[in-house]
């Protein structure tokens, strides 16, 4: 089994804090060097504590699972023969009450548009198959549902954090 790491850093920078009145721009870090610029949601957090240009947590969620359908949807269009030159998704995710009536990410709905290269595309019914297929691969949709574990680390005032 494989594990995947991300690091979230995030630093109060002398705000008060117990008034709420501090930024929720953090950093998502990953193994590979990436560096993403996140926040919470202006929908969750009014600006200026959050920042539009920072990916949220919700948009990754939507994000991920759209990007989790593509890959495996390319990877079944190659095996099968069909030739993609391009795939876009306008993947939306809906936040509602769910059966327990907690906010959560109720519906995400995928709409990807793919072009083959001319001259052999597939059927609506085979494009509808590998759909399908793809859905049915997805770690991350088959995620959803997962455990979510948290093991606090006790950090002291003589240990910074990184």
């Amino acid at each position: 089994m494989a594990q995947h790491k991300s690091t979230v850093i995030w630093q109060r920078d002398n705000a008060a804090f117990v008034d709420h009145r501090y930024s929720r721009r953090h950093a998502w870090h990953f193994d590979g060097g990436a560096v993403v610029p996140a926040s919470s949601s202006p929908h969750v957090v009014p600006l200026p504590f959050s920042d539009p240009a920072g990916v949220d947590p919700e948009e990754a969620f939507v994000a991920s699972l759209s990007s989790c359908h593509m890959l495996w949807f390319l990877d079944i269009a190659a095996r099968a023969g069909w030739v993609v030159d391009g795939y876009r998704d306008e993947a939306v995710g809906l936040m509602a009450r769910n059966a327990e009536g907690q906010l959560a990410m109720t519906c995400v709905t995928l709409r990807p548009a793919v072009q083959f290269a001319p001259g052999r595309s597939p059927t609506p019914e085979e494009l509808q198959d590998l759909h399908h297929r793809a859905h049915a691969s997805c770690y991350i949709a088959n995620s959803v549902k997962t455990d979510v574990r948290c093991e606090p680390i006790s950090e002291t005032p003589t240990r910074p954090l990184p």
